[in-house]
């Protein structure tokens, strides 16, 4: 039988797992190592460098080394995200004509599909190497709060790593099926998950082999690389303050300042002090100037609280939504690099009133879960009966004045299909347009758009009198279709619902043959 791995793509490392009989195990990268960071550079020969190599040589090659694109996926150039990213990071982002976001890099600009592209790739060749075979088949994690858009894009960058994706799951989940593969009891589970990019938190009940998610919410756009900032702010406005000299503009003295950040926050996961030296970080006529602090725990705590505090409306509101009290769950599970910050673990204690679980490693369970969910697709778990997973979002269409009614709405358990009945506003109206949208603002202008299509044809009468149905259907990997139905003529129009302004498969195509052929 081929084999099927499941793979966590994430913002700072990625992992990849399979299944050995009954048991999860995780795939060592080319270079050994168990976790591989989500990093690609080019050199300047051409060559492209993933992983562990990228990484080593990100400070002599700034400009064209790419870290963090997950947090970049599905996102327009005029973002929020991106234009911070324009302002963090040394690499340089461009606007496509539709409006998207491309990366520099070497001399070509290319769409953050296509970075993590090469991640996967790099993924794929080593279960390969580790297997003797080809593997094209995986169940591919995503942050539970990525939108429509982010999934479609996760979806074609596996088309252009030559995988086709079995199932799209949400990674608090595959976390969950990771940690509860071996477990008798029945609970219910809080899983926190903040890695490098990306927050979720996602309620869910175990029972008799059945998965269910109660509720999930998250914020896409909040994790470690967030609090490496903070103490990067902190080293750059210290030298500052200091030298009277800005680092800022200074893209190479910023990755070192950047690699020593992450570094010094790691320590301080397990020791309370650290020295942070970057010795020759700028130069000027009177002589080289130096980086030299010392960084304690309570200091980190004291520069990134409100982060970890940020995560907690998020927590709130999924407990609200599950109808449920922290004191009703009954055990924590911690997911992402960035729970292993004592200030994240002592807060989640004091807040559900319990430790969390400790014989989970952070940063390998997601992969295992979702090697866990390739084996029930392929049949081989049988003392799992049932994943039920939910959307994260609500979904609809926009109606007169601007408002925003929802069909389906958030934490609903997918695959799942709902028809609700419209109707027209003017006499004689022979076409509606139907404007998909997803999000939770009762203004439709203020949801995120994904399709619009019309609906043609429909029976001549005065308005309110025809009867359209619109019905929202969602698969299993969460991805959307949408149909409008004039149930008088039986006319219908129907549209799978992509990024709409994505890589069209013609796009996909191109690239895929290109990489055939070597090019970037």
């Amino acid at each position: 039988m081929a084999k099927v791995v499941g793979i966590d793509l994430g913002t700072t490392y990625s992992c990849i797992a399979y299944m050995e009989g009954t048991d999860p195990k995780v795939i060592p990268n080319l270079d050994g190592l168990l976790t591989t960071p989500s990093v690609v550079s080019i050199t300047s020969s051409g060559e492209r460098l993933i992983g562990n190599l990228a990484q080593r040589q990100a400070f002599t090659n700034p400009k064209n080394t790419i870290v963090a694109i997950k947090r970049l996926m599905g996102k327009k150039y005029d973002s929020e995200e991106a234009q911070e990213t324009i302002q963090r990071m040394p690499y340089k982002l461009a606007e496509a004509a539709n409006g998207d976001l491309m990366v520099e890099l070497g001399s070509e600009k290319i769409s953050p599909p296509e970075i993590s592209a090469m991640i996967l790739e790099y993924m794929k060749k080593c279960a390969e190497s580790f297997f003797g075979e080809e593997v094209n088949e995986a169940v591919i994690t995503v942050p539970a709060h990525f939108n429509d858009h982010q999934r479609q894009a996760t979806k074609d960058s596996a088309r252009i790593a030559g995988l086709e994706v079995l199932r799209i799951i949400n990674e608090p989940t595959a976390a969950s099926l990771g940690y509860g593969l071996n477990t008798n009891e029945n609970a219910t589970i809080a899983v926190y998950d903040m890695g490098g990019g990306t927050f979720d938190i996602t309620l869910l009940e175990i029972n008799d082999g059945v998965f269910h998610v109660l509720a999930t919410n998250g914020n896409t756009y909040l994790g470690g690389e967030d609090f490496d900032n903070r103490i990067v702010d902190w080293l750059t406005d210290e030298f500052k303050r200091e030298k009277e000299i800005d680092l800022s503009q200074d893209k190479l003295a910023l990755q070192r300042v950047k690699e020593a950040a992450e570094k010094a926050k790691r320590e301080l996961s397990f020791t309370s002090e650290t020295e942070i030296n970057l010795p020759f970080i700028y130069s000027v006529d009177s002589g080289s100037k130096h980086i030299q602090n010392k960084l304690t725990r309570q200091k980190l705590e004291e520069l990134t609280k409100d982060l970890v505090e940020k995560s907690f409306p998020f927590i709130d509101q999924a407990l609200e939504d599950a109808n449920l009290e922290p004191e009703k769950i009954d055990d924590v599970i911690l997911v992402g690099g960035q729970t292993r910050m004592p200030l994240i673990r002592s807060m989640i204690s004091d807040f559900f009133r319990k430790e969390p679980k400790e014989q989970i490693n952070p940063d390998e369970i997601v992969a295992m879960g979702a090697a866990i969910q390739s084996g029930i697709l392929k049949g081989e778990m049988k003392d799992l009966i049932l994943l039920l997973d939910v959307t994260p979002l609500s979904l609809g269409i926009e109606t007169e004045k601007d408002q925003f009614i929802q069909i389906i709405e958030k934490n609903t358990t997918i695959p799942t299909k709902k028809t609700r009945a419209f109707t027209t506003v003017e006499h004689d109206q022979r076409r509606v347009r139907v404007h998909v949208l997803q999000g939770e603002e009762e203004r439709a202008s203020e949801n995120m758009s994904l399709a619009r299509f019309d609906l043609v044809g429909i029976e001549s009468a005065p308005a309110g009198v025809p009867q359209i149905d619109v019905t929202f259907e969602i698969d299993a990997d969460g991805i959307v279709k949408v149909s409008a139905r004039d149930v008088a003529t039986e006319r219908e129009q129907h549209i799978e619902v992509k990024a709409s302004s994505g890589l069209s498969s013609e796009q996909i195509d191109k690239i895929i043959k290109r990489q055939e052929t070597g090019e970037l």
